[in-house]
């Protein structure tokens, strides 16, 4: 069965690398379904390869709508 790998795993399968994050391998079925439900892995048709993007950290503001003041460093 054939899966794309969630993550990167580190070490070997028989002596080949395991592929990186979005790389996709074949193995046996029961081990496919044990890295399926684990989350390691998914079906190729089933999570296109995408990108992770972090959005970037929310600006907090008081209630009237102005920053918080900075904190006096010591």
């Amino acid at each position: 069965m054939r899966v794309r790998m969630k993550v990167t795993v580190s070490g070997t399968r028989n002596g080949e690398p395991w592929p990186e994050k979005g790389g996709t391998v074949n193995l046996p079925d029961d081990e496919a379904k044990q890295l399926i439900a684990a989350g390691l892995a998914g079906e190729p048709d089933d999570e296109p390869e995408v990108e992770e993007a972090t959005a970037p950290p929310a600006e907090t503001s008081t209630p009237s709508g102005r920053k918080p003041a900075a904190k006096p460093t010591k």
